[in-house]
């Protein structure tokens, strides 16, 4: 079957797009997941975002990582739906972890910069040691454990999925490394439940913003220096607000053969 799909990305975080009343019947939507987001036998992917007409919303997206799991809410996946939808300088998206008001910043072709609504990040942990490492443990709307670094080390990755599978998350959690360059920016690198290694995170940034300033380490605003490129936040009433770009870079047709095996 024929599965087309609209490519786009958020600070290189990329997502496949599709409107669910142009889908197929598809039975397996993780296989499609999968399928699709593979980087060597399908478009290739973070993540696969399907957009539905939603009641008190301009629309609905639910996601599914690489790995077929899924999430409440991506915060550049957010960002890359609402490129692709947006018709005036506002919309709204209605996402797992609720509605999410993504407000036009600037266009320069296909790249709009948008700011997102990212809500009140729940602090669960200030400072917990988990696999060695000093972390802090946030949620915005998916769960984040953020560690805090001086530099990098060599082997966060290993690290980001040790901890991605330890057992105190049991629906798994997003990793991100921190290190706080000073009162207003910091560098992150990102291991995502689901995907793995990320070139940047919404969510990821946002936790790790949360993850800072409840140790006092920052204040608004913050930019997030990620290896694709700077985010920022800044709070509004106890809100974190997300600033960062989407960009539409591709449309086609994915054949899909449900229930092959991978």
């Amino acid at each position: 079957m024929k599965v087309g799909f609209t490519k786009a990305h958020g600070a290189r975080n990329d997502f496949l797009l599709a409107w669910r009343d142009d889908l197929p019947a598809v039975s397996d939507h993780a296989a499609l997941a999968r399928a699709i987001c593979d980087r060597h036998t399908g478009v290739g992917a973070d993540g696969w975002i399907v957009i539905s007409h939603a009641a008190g919303a301009d629309a609905a997206i639910e996601l599914w990582n690489s790995d077929g799991s899924t999430s409440a809410i991506s915060g550049n996946g957010t960002r890359c739906a609402a490129a692709m939808i947006m018709q005036g300088e506002e919309v709204r998206i209605r996402t797992g972890a609720g509605v999410k008001h993504l407000r036009l910043l600037s266009r320069a072709g296909r790249v709009l910069s948008m700011e997102m609504n990212m809500g009140r990040a729940a602090v669960e942990s200030r400072a917990v040691s988990i696999h060695g490492q000093d972390a802090a443990i946030v949620d915005v709307g998916n769960p984040q454990c953020a560690i805090f670094v001086t530099d990098f080390p060599a082997e966060w990755r290993a690290i980001g999925a040790a901890i991605e599978r330890d057992p105190r998350f049991p629906q798994r959690t997003n990793v991100s490394f921190i290190r706080v360059l000073d009162r207003h920016t910091m560098e992150v690198r990102f291991f995502e439940r689901g995907a793995g290694e990320t070139m940047s995170s919404g969510t990821g940034s946002t936790g790790a913003a949360a993850a800072a300033m409840a140790r006092g380490l920052v204040e608004s605003p913050v930019e997030i220096l990620t290896p694709a490129g700077p985010l920022s936040a800044r709070w509004e009433n106890d809100e974190i607000r997300l600033a960062g770009p989407a960009e539409i870079v591709a449309q086609g047709e994915f054949y899909f053969c449900e229930g092959a095996k991978p």
